[in-house]
């Protein structure tokens, strides 16, 4: 055997023993993943018809008002057959004429009643309004959403609209007097974004996602389920950059982050599956979109105990059902509007 291939063999073995066998075991013993079901597609998430519903929720947690209220609702769309990826961002204050109150609170409800039945009702509840089951649910809680973006470096977002929000509230000032002033401006802080690509850390990206009283369209809802897509994209799509980079020791750190700060109804090898799935792919389609404010209408609040609250424009929701299940088949926002 020549030195040359003794040398080759000796740098392949290290690499096994110091690469893949650590590797190997952290998939074993601490994600309790089977390799050889993963690489099968064996107990991985469920699909009907060849399509998994997954249901992404924000809520503020215990420092801040209605501390289970979903901030943001995004739902993930995998279409295994077409090789398609598309999340849809669902307004918040959508009213659900079965809990006779905005969707945002299905979460809180759910959680009122028993533990981790937040997860159940949303699911239930959006999968009503999108007209499509929705098998899973993750839950990211607001207050560790800033240490979510920071372990992954910061995402790189590219700001569609400048605006300015004089008024995204501080934490711990909720219920500051502020001396007497009448308009409190004590308890708020202005916050100002700049068309373009912007690299945002955990807090800046909190910021982003939640401001909600900036003038003109960025102050509504469908522009901040729009904002709320672009950061969600970005963290997507760092994940899997981390992950493909084969490096243990930061797919280690994203995990226990991840683990750590997310309730989830999805099982570490059905996650296992999943990412397979998409990673393999390389002719994957990703796409994102909201509902559109086209689909609703704001009715008269004192119908609805006061409240703002967006209704579908045709009093059901056929017309959004419809407009879903155009977007799965053709990813089109455009195309799929109904005909005025």
């Amino acid at each position: 055997m020549s030195r040359k291939l003794i040398l080759i063999l000796i740098v392949l073995l290290a690499f096994i023993g110091f690469w893949l066998v650590p590797f190997y075991l952290f998939v074993k013993n601490d994600l309790r993943i089977s390799l050889a079901k993963t690489l099968f597609s064996l107990d991985g998430p469920k699909q009907i018809d060849n399509q998994t519903n997954i249901l992404i929720l924000g809520i503020p947690g215990q420092k801040h008002d209605g501390p289970t209220l979903s901030d943001s609702i995004t739902v993930i769309h995998f279409d295994s057959l077409h090789n398609k990826l598309i999340s849809i961002g669902i307004p918040r204050d959508l009213w659900s004429n079965t809990l006779q109150d905005k969707i945002n609170s299905a979460y809180a409800y759910g959680e009122a009643k028993v533990s981790a039945g937040g997860i159940k009702l949303a699911k239930a509840e959006v999968g009503a309004i999108i007209g499509e089951p929705v098998e899973y649910a993750v839950v990211i809680n607001f207050q560790h959403f800033e240490q979510l973006i920071d372990s992954l470096g910061g995402v790189n977002i590219n700001v569609q609209h400048s605006f300015v929000d004089h008024k995204f509230p501080i934490d711990g000032k909720e219920n500051d007097l502020c001396g007497g002033d009448p308009e409190f401006k004590c308890r708020y802080q202005t916050v100002p974004f700049t068309k373009g690509m912007t690299h945002m850390d955990g807090e800046t990206a909190l910021k982003f996602v939640r401001s909600r009283n900036a003038e003109g369209e960025e102050g509504n809802d469908f522009a901040r389920s729009q904002r709320q897509q672009l950061i969600l994209s970005a963290v997507k799509s760092k994940t899997i950059a981390i992950m493909l980079s084969f490096n243990l020791a930061k797919t280690k750190g994203l995990y226990y982050n991840f683990d750590k700060l997310v309730q989830r109804d999805l099982t570490n090898q059905q996650v296992a599956v999943f990412l397979k799935d998409i990673l393999l792919n390389k002719s994957l389609t990703q796409n994102s979109f909201s509902l559109p404010q086209q689909l609703f209408t704001v009715p008269d609040p004192l119908v609805y105990y006061g409240k703002y609250v967006l209704i579908p424009k045709d009093n059901n929701y056929d017309t959004v059902h419809k407009y879903v299940d155009c977007l799965f088949s053709i990813s089109d926002s455009q195309k799929c509007l109904p005909k005025s």
